[in-house]
């Protein structure tokens, strides 16, 4: 059975706005083989098309790599260099849908990511928030989406040995984006 507009209570179509100031894209790594290191980055921006046929609908994302914030601002400008991100030749990470689908009763949107210079395929599990107006107005939609991508695949490949045997990060990097967007007006 296809999903249609109408079994989504809410939903319009049109032209959708990432509103910074009520959105966080975030990401995390195993380091030192203990625990979790978390980062966010601070510029970012998206546009995103629903269309009549939600599965039909569309997502442009980019982030400026240069406001990357781990907490630690040795650590942030360790990630701006060619050990990681390469941020002075490649300043954006960019995401373009190439397709919406339900599984399982749960949405996916895939698409391809390009991080410093290299494309890679990747899928966003998607799990929809829902719509509303606010104060002002404006119609607002809300969701959260995530991936893991192996770091490597991009090129981002530093890593140093541990005393202890394995090494300092991670291969699998968790992307989350907590999103909340806004219909523009025509």
């Amino acid at each position: 059975m296809a999903i249609t507009a109408a079994d989504i209570p809410g939903y319009r179509t049109g032209t959708w706005k990432v509103d910074p100031s009520h959105s966080e894209v975030g990401f995390s790594v195993r380091h030192l083989a203990i625990s979790k290191v978390r980062g966010s980055f601070s510029e970012f921006d998206g546009t995103f098309v629903t269309a009549e046929n939600p599965l039909d609908s569309t997502v442009e994302a980019s982030v400026e790599v240069a406001s990357v914030d781990t907490k630690d601002k040795n650590r942030d400008g360790h990630l701006r260099t060619g050990d990681f991100f390469l941020a002075d030749e490649y300043p954006q990470l960019t995401f373009v849908s190439t397709g919406v689908r339900e599984e399982n009763g749960d949405f996916k949107v895939d698409g391809n990511l390009t991080m410093r210079g290299v494309t890679k395929p990747v899928t966003f599990d998607f799990e929809f928030g829902g719509f509303g107006a606010d104060a002002y107005g404006n119609y607002k939609a809300g969701f959260t989406a995530k991936t893991v991508v192996k770091r490597e695949d991009f090129g981002l490949t530093w890593n140093a040995p541990l005393e202890t045997g394995g090494v300092l990060l991670g291969s699998d990097v968790t992307i989350t984006l907590d999103i909340q967007a806004a219909l523009q007006q025509d």
